[in-house]
């Protein structure tokens, strides 16, 4: 199930930690089930960036119901909504709002905090080799289906520090995924009842469908967007606001 697995059984006989960034969606859940069939309990550390008020409801109970070590939880220094106000104070000519080609929320509020939390973690443990573990898959988009799926991290690496980036189910379908978890004796977070996918309530890379099952699940935040969009000067996505992607019913329902 996992791939590259005879270079994982070597790392995992090195005493490589797998640090498991965990968002709460379907994926990483997925890629938590099939890392802990195959690697030590005590050699997998599961991660998750907190995105405050943006995030699911529930999130990190899930995770914490879903697995069975402890959840070191990280956090930025800003938020997502300070980080569009910076945006749109000190580059006024540019949008403010993150895109699918300047995705500054995945760096700035996810990327990076887990970074530092690795190298802190690794020195305090005293290990020289770890792998950061995401649960990107190819059928996602073709940007993703091109990324070699095990390869090292030449940001976090250096003399004495040895650390890979693994996608250990980048080969899986999404019917595979839910198999995977459901094959555990789990349930996917609740919001798969309605979304296609989970990431902030309101993603920039969101569905119609999506945005506005976030819409009436929370309406005050949905309506903190709209606000910001009018602070700012700048729509959510290109050109349209985040009310035009919502269906108007949405609310209402």
């Amino acid at each position: 199930m996992l791939l590259e697995l005879d270079k994982i059984r070597s790392f995992i006989k090195r005493g490589a930690v797998f640090y498991v960034s965990h968002s709460g969606g379907k994926d990483s859940q997925a890629m938590y089930v099939a890392l802990s069939r195959v690697g030590p309990a005590g050699q997998l550390c599961v991660v998750h960036a907190d995105l405050g008020e943006i995030e699911w409801r529930g999130v990190q109970e899930h995770i914490q119901a879903t697995t069975s070590q402890a959840l070191n939880v990280v956090r930025a220094s800003k938020t997502f909504f300070d980080m569009v106000r910076h945006r749109a104070r000190t580059r006024p000519d540019v949008p403010a709002w993150p895109s699918s080609t300047t995705r500054q929320c995945t760096s700035d509020l996810k990327r990076n905090p887990i970074h530092k939390f690795i190298r802190n973690d690794m020195k305090t443990r005293g290990i020289t080799l770890a792998l950061n573990c995401t649960g990107i898959r190819a059928e996602e988009s073709p940007s993703r289906a091109r990324k070699e799926p095990l390869k090292i991290n030449t940001a976090l690496s250096k003399a004495g520090r040895e650390v890979w980036e693994y996608m250990p189910i980048h080969h899986l379908t999404t019917a595979h995924v839910f198999h995977l978890i459901k094959s555990a004796g789990q349930e996917p977070f609740w919001a798969y009842r309605e979304n296609e996918r989970l990431s902030c309530v309101f993603c920039i890379m969101g569905c119609e469908n999506d945005l506005s099952h976030g819409a009436r699940q929370r309406p005050e935040l949905y309506q903190a967007y709209l606000d910001l969009e009018q602070e700012t000067g700048w729509t959510m996505f290109n050109g349209k606001s985040l009310r035009d992607r919502v269906q108007l019913q949405a609310i209402a329902a």
